[in-house]
């Protein structure tokens, strides 16, 4: 496995900054962060380390050649819309941008596009897979003939009231990950594992790894802390950030032995990249390459 970072959470770093500061670390692989010019509005949204939009292959060559240089590989492009939104002219526009996603991961030779399958808050599961059937084929079918590959986190967008009742990504569990696979069963549509979410979720994270091993395109490192004494006060019906919270690897509940474990069980070989989203990191950039660094230490004792 190669330990790399996601780059959202460098923020006001140029790309070829964050190579730099990646191979410092000693990191293999970084999941750049890709959102279109104008950005988002919600936490962790809207970083942009390249330039999907004007990117050319002289820019291309530009980006190959400094990763080559530095001994950094990227794992893939990253861009985390609901391109289900009810709204049909912002699901049409993150759609837009995905697919300029999927064109410049096939240039980079990276072919690899990390995403959610999105949601329909309001609708139910069986309702959002019609959804399924109706939005994602296209993109499919573009991604095989670009040769790239479609890896879906299985974060399930439920924080904020607006996500209210069902998120913003029907991919959050194993169930839901056999209905959607029946819809689109591809080569080039698979997983972006991410412990954490199960965590919150009272799902089992570490089966689910062994049944979808071919699925297994991604993974993200990042913990979660559930409180439990806030837990019994607002009940599991409540927002999830009233009872739990992201930390960087090792200082919440994830077992990383036992994890790393699996995913060496499976002979998952591919790349691994810290997610940071923990507020005891985010007073300035200082603050959240020091929770890069203290990742890196920590998840050195599994992945080396």
């Amino acid at each position: 496995m190669k330990l790399g970072l996601v780059t959202a959470i460098c923020e006001g770093m140029s790309f070829e900054e964050v190579v730099d500061f990646a191979a410092e670390q000693g990191l293999e692989c970084l999941e750049v962060a890709c959102w279109p010019p104008e950005g988002a509005k919600r936490r962790y949204g809207g970083v942009s380390h390249i330039d999907v939009v004007n990117l050319n292959e002289e820019r291309a060559e530009q980006i190959k050649e400094y990763c080559k240089e530095k001994n950094i590989e990227i794992s893939s492009l990253a861009y985390y819309p609901n391109t289900m939104d009810p709204d049909l002219e912002k699901r049409t526009y993150y759609i837009s941008h995905l697919y300029k996603l999927i064109d410049a991961s096939a240039m980079l030779g990276v072919n690899m596009i990390t995403t959610f399958v999105g949601r329909d808050p309001k609708k139910s599961v069986s309702e959002n897979l019609e959804l399924v059937k109706d939005v994602w084929p296209p993109i499919i079918t573009y991604a095989e003939e670009k040769g790239v590959k479609i890896g879906i986190e299985n974060c399930p967008m439920l924080f904020t009231e607006d996500e209210w009742p069902g998120g913003q990504n029907l991919m959050t569990s194993p169930a839901n990950w056999r209905k959607v696979f029946e819809i689109i069963d591809s080569p080039n549509f698979g997983i972006n594992y991410d412990p954490s979410h199960f965590v919150w979720q009272q799902i089992d994270y570490i089966n689910p790894i062994h049944e979808f091993r071919k699925k297994i395109f991604h993974v993200h490192f990042k913990d979660i802390k559930v409180y439990e004494d806030r837990i019994k006060d607002v009940g599991i019906m409540a927002a999830p950030l009233e009872y739990m919270t992201p930390k960087i690897p090792g200082m919440g509940d994830v077992n990383w032995g036992k994890y790393v474990s699996a995913l060496n069980d499976i002979g998952y070989d591919g790349c691994t990249c810290i997610e940071v989203e923990d507020k005891a990191f985010e007073k300035n950039l200082d603050a959240a390459k020091k929770a890069v660094a203290l990742s890196v230490k920590y998840l050195r004792n599994y992945v080396i």
